[in-house]
């Protein structure tokens, strides 16, 4: 009997699917990604959830309930730090025994919940071994499991430095688009930016107006810590906020964009503080439009689409357009 592992399309997703999915593949298992992010999915995860969870956690338990009675397990790894000095958001650490707390029924699928804490010496390597353990005892299958999933992940990560969406780059499909006008950044963590239903297809809005996107993970990492270097505050402690602080100083200061657009969830108070600091530092120099688009649960697509537009007037009257 084939072993079924869910996993969930939200939260850190975007970031190492091929890794995950390829592992689980090479070890035997059969591997049944969550359904694309819709309305049903966002009221499963709102009723299951507390009320001051942020929307990425209420869209990533609809995600987790819409596998329920599809698998065996779900894989949902307690990711405390992926790199020194610097810590994932606490309700990431968190995420497993939330989980627990709503999947009571006997029949529910079992948590593997692998730990990633690199600050205590855990890192990304550990977790992927410690998992395999679930489907076999032999380490070299471990192991040779590992190195193929790896390999998979940095041709990804390599498709996406080019300029390709995630859901490109995972199809392995090239899609040639016409010259743009326009180029704009649009940043934030990759669980908001990614996906279509929260952000109301912002990337497709934008492209279809003639305006290349540009977005975080396609700015090659030494870009990125080169840019925080040089920043007054020197110390952030959020991995994926340094990202996307970062990647805003090379797209503005290397002149790659003719402007920004940075996507937040609601009440996420590492997404205020990054995006204050990105704002203040565009702003100051005045030279390209910046626009804050917070998203929740009662974003409405009609107002979503008037500011996309709006932005994208703005841009363009400012270029001559």
């Amino acid at each position: 009997m084939i072993v079924k592992v869910g996993i969930p399309r939200g939260l850190l997703y975007y970031d190492y699917i091929p890794l995950w999915k390829t592992f689980f593949e090479r070890l035997g298992a059969e591997v049944i990604v969550s359904d694309a992010t819709c309305k049903q999915t966002l009221d499963h995860g709102l009723r299951v959830t507390v009320d001051d969870a942020c929307l990425p956690i209420k869209v990533y338990f609809g995600h987790v309930m819409n596998l329920c009675g599809r698998v065996d397990y779900i894989f949902a790894p307690r990711i405390v730090s992926v790199e020194r000095r610097s810590y994932i958001c606490p309700k990431f650490m968190g995420l497993p025994d939330m989980l627990r707390n709503i999947l009571t029924d006997d029949e529910a699928p079992k948590i593997i919940d692998t730990c990633i804490d690199l600050s205590k010496g855990r890192g990304l390597v550990d977790g992927v071994l410690e998992t395999g353990r679930h489907f076999t005892r032999d380490p070299i299958k471990i192991w040779w499991s590992y190195l193929k999933a790896r390999s998979e992940l940095i041709r990804y990560r390599k498709a996406v430095l080019a300029g390709q969406l995630p859901e490109q780059a995972l199809t392995k499909k090239v899609m040639n688009h016409e010259p743009a006008e326009l180029s704009v950044a649009v940043l934030g963590h990759s669980y908001n930016v990614y996906d279509s239903y929260t952000t109301m297809n912002l990337i497709k809005k934008l492209r279809q107006n003639n305006v290349a996107v540009l977005t975080a993970e396609m700015v090659p990492e030494p870009y990125i810590e080169r840019e925080l270097a040089s920043l007054d505050k020197k110390e952030l402690f959020w991995t994926l906020g340094k990202r996307i602080l970062g990647a805003a100083n090379y797209f503005h200061k290397a002149q790659r964009v003719d402007g920004i657009i940075h996507v937040a969830s609601f009440g996420c108070g590492p997404d205020s503080l990054v995006g204050e600091i990105v704002t203040r530092q565009v702003r100051r120099a005045q030279d390209i439009p910046i626009m804050e688009l917070n998203i929740d649960e009662h974003s409405g697509e009609a107002g979503i689409l008037t500011r996309i537009e709006a932005f994208v007037d703005m841009v363009k009257w400012r270029k001559g357009l």
